[in-house]
């Protein structure tokens, strides 16, 4: 499967170079809040965002982009395919968590955790998943949690903490730190 999206950090010299490759190569320029720039070509985006800075490319074309302007001419190093080289610590069996929702008041406080090793965190990657911020929509996010779990078996665990139950263990230890 393609990869459609990808994220880099990038020094101020590469978000230079990369809005030159851009301007080069035809991109439409968008304004957007908290990124540097936008820029589009048809079915392929770029944003830089300010902080970081980080570029996120998505889009059909996302895979060649990377492997032939964005390593060659920007980063000046292939990354893509090599994951298990430049973040080896992904692929070390562990744990992962992440939480949503606050709990205290407007809704549940919801934690998700799944064990991971090097064969299911490539099979996750390849499956497209990616950190849910960088996801626009909640169909898709239930969309990639289904491949979540088809994917890890009973290798992940789900919490939904309700208002009361939150504030109540809140009341008990002064914080809800897990």
């Amino acid at each position: 499967m393609a990869k459609v999206t990808y994220t880099l950090a990038l020094s101020d010299e590469q978000v230079t170079i990369l809005k030159a490759c851009l301007l080069r190569d035809g991109f439409e320029f968008k304004e957007k809040e908290h990124v540097l720039y936008s820029a589009k070509k048809g079915k392929l985006n770029v944003t830089v965002y300010r902080k970081g800075p980080k570029v996120l490319v998505q889009g059909k074309e996302t895979e060649d982009f990377v492997k032939f302007v964005l390593e060659p001419e920007v980063v000046g190093e292939a990354r893509l395919g090599y994951e298990e080289h430049w973040q080896a610590e992904m692929f070390e069996p562990h744990f992962g968590i992440d939480e949503s929702g606050k709990g205290d008041y407007f809704g549940p406080l919801i934690v998700a955790g799944v064990y991971t090793n090097s064969e299911i965190t490539r099979a996750l990657m390849n499956a497209g998943i990616m950190d849910s911020k960088r996801i626009g929509s909640g169909n898709r996010v239930r969309e990639l949690a289904g491949k979540i779990r088809a994917e890890v078996g009973s290798r992940y665990k789900v919490i939904r903490w309700a208002p009361s139950r939150y504030n109540l263990l809140y009341k008990e230890y002064n914080n809800v730190n897990l």
